[in-house]
């Protein structure tokens, strides 16, 4: 379902709607309600920084409309003819366009002049020109394939692909360079003629100095003319992807430490039936009559009834805000990223109820802000860290407020709520969002900067740990958890 922005309290805590089991995952949710005119000033456009807004701010009506239709149209026109442009690019180089305009230029001026040398050099450029179209003609005859041993790797470790390349027929193959993409960068070979039944190995370097997924091939040969007046690529094989996978670190099993309501422990709410005893009491009207412990109620002479420790499984939130505006640096982002990653894995290492979200994009053009979360993947480990390495940040994305205020709504059951966000991210606002969960949730604030001094700060409601590393974070834990 869509949502206003301007739905919703945002002041105290309230209780989080049920979506289910396995409350925010996997998928994208969002919230529904009311709309005030304060709300929609407040959430509806303020911050918001997307294109429609840079174009005509907040106005509306046809005029505005209008100048929006326009520029979209511009967008799209645009984007045919870049299409076009480089379809057309893609047989004839620049040298042949220079020749393409020669010949009629060197013909047309030598016939009028008389001037036979530049007549004849028209006439070469013809020949020039119909040998290259000639060298366009056939086909290659043999099977290239693409490997790549390792399909998820981490960031900054080594990956290596191969192209094989066979000639199956029984003449002999002329030399053929090969150019392999390889995300925004090209790996061009050059491999020598074959032999019937030759085959010939030749391995590239895939960059891993980023997180993200870094799209491999298709295999494509290039075929010309000596001079370079025209090129013919052929694709030989489909796209591979890599995923890198961002930098995590081992921490510590969490049912040592920071959660209070583990799987299957006990919490401080009381229930009249549970695993847990806790105490005896007096009966009051409504109470069970199997919750009547008939042998105390024989020595007292007074109905007593038992008393239980309400148990309860665990369920972990954790929020990575992708807004820019919470991020100082890139290197905080990358960092927040790891730290969810970290978090993540732990937690389903444990086996505990898990869900990850992240903030929800505005569209270019929406008139209003868009509040939802997009859940990660979490039914196992390269699930969640195929999920991070696609994640960037944006500046149309929720601000940790608006996503623990649509994720504290979404998810139900939840015990504890980890919130990740860079330094730009004030005190007022993390308290504020830890305001967005339901009561009774233990609110952690993860606040990472590689230029700052690891620190924990408890406020009423809400615990802020400071990291400027990954290995920060295993000692921020355990020291918020002795604490």
């Amino acid at each position: 379902m869509s949502v206003d922005p301007g739905d919703g309290p945002t002041g105290r805590r309230g209780a989080g709607g049920p979506v289910g089991p396995g409350g925010v995952r996997g998928g994208t949710r969002t919230r529904a309600a009311g709309r005030t005119r304060t709300d929609l000033a407040a959430t509806g456009t303020q911050g918001l920084t997307n294109a429609r807004t840079r174009i005509v701010g907040e106005r509306t009506g046809p005029v505005a409309d209008g100048l929006v239709t326009l520029v979209r149209a511009a967008r799209v026109v645009r984007s045919v003819g870049r299409r076009g442009a480089s379809a057309i690019s893609g047989v004839v180089t620049p040298v042949g366009w220079a020749f393409l305009v020669l010949v009629p230029v060197a013909l047309v001026v030598g016939r009028l002049l008389g001037w036979t040398e530049l007549a004849v050099v028209g006439y070469a450029a013809v020949v020039v020109l119909l040998v290259a179209a000639l060298s366009l003609v056939g086909r290659n005859a043999f099977v290239v394939t693409l490997s790549i041993p390792h399909e998820r790797v981490t960031v900054g470790e080594p990956a290596v692909g191969e192209v094989v390349v066979v000639n199956p027929s029984r003449r002999r193959v002329l030399g053929v360079t090969v150019e392999i993409p390889v995300g925004r960068g090209l790996a061009e070979l050059s491999l020598p003629g074959l032999r019937p039944g030759d085959r010939v190995s030749e391995p590239f370097t895939v960059p891993t100095t980023r997180r993200g997924v870094v799209r491999v091939g298709p295999v494509r040969t290039v075929r010309g003319d000596a001079v370079g007046l025209v090129r013919r690529e052929l694709e030989w094989t489909g796209v591979t992807e890599l995923f890198v996978h961002p930098r995590t670190v081992g921490i510590p099993s969490t049912s040592a430490g920071l959660l209070r309501d583990l799987e299957g422990s006990p919490t401080r709410d009381l229930a009249p039936s549970d695993i847990s005893f806790h105490a005896l009491r007096e009966y009051l009207p409504g109470d069970e009559r199997r919750a009547i412990h008939w042998r105390s109620t024989a020595k007292t002479g007074t109905f007593m009834v038992r008393q239980f420790e309400e148990s309860r499984r665990s369920h972990i939130v954790i929020a990575l805000s992708l807004s820019s505006a919470d991020f100082g640096t890139e290197d905080e982002f990358e960092l927040a990223v790891g730290v969810t990653g970290s978090l993540g894995i732990r937690a389903i290492r444990d086996a505990r109820e898990l869900s990850v979200v992240v903030s929800g994009l505005t569209p270019e053009f929406a008139k209003r802000k868009k509040l939802e979360v997009r859940g990660l993947g979490t039914l196992s480990r390269n699930r969640l860290l195929d999920d991070l390495a696609q994640v960037e940040h944006d500046e149309t994305a929720l601000r940790v407020t608006d996503l623990a205020r649509v994720a504290g709504e979404d998810a139900s059951g939840v015990s504890v709520a980890f919130l990740v966000v860079g330094s730009a991210a004030t005190l007022g606002e993390l308290r504020s969002a830890a305001l967005g969960f339901p009561l009774g949730v233990e609110a952690v604030a993860i606040v990472c900067d590689p230029d700052t001094v690891p620190g924990l700060t408890r406020l009423s409601d809400l615990t802020v740990l400071t990291v400027g590393s990954l290995d920060d974070l295993q000692r921020s834990l355990a020291r918020a958890a002795a604490s």
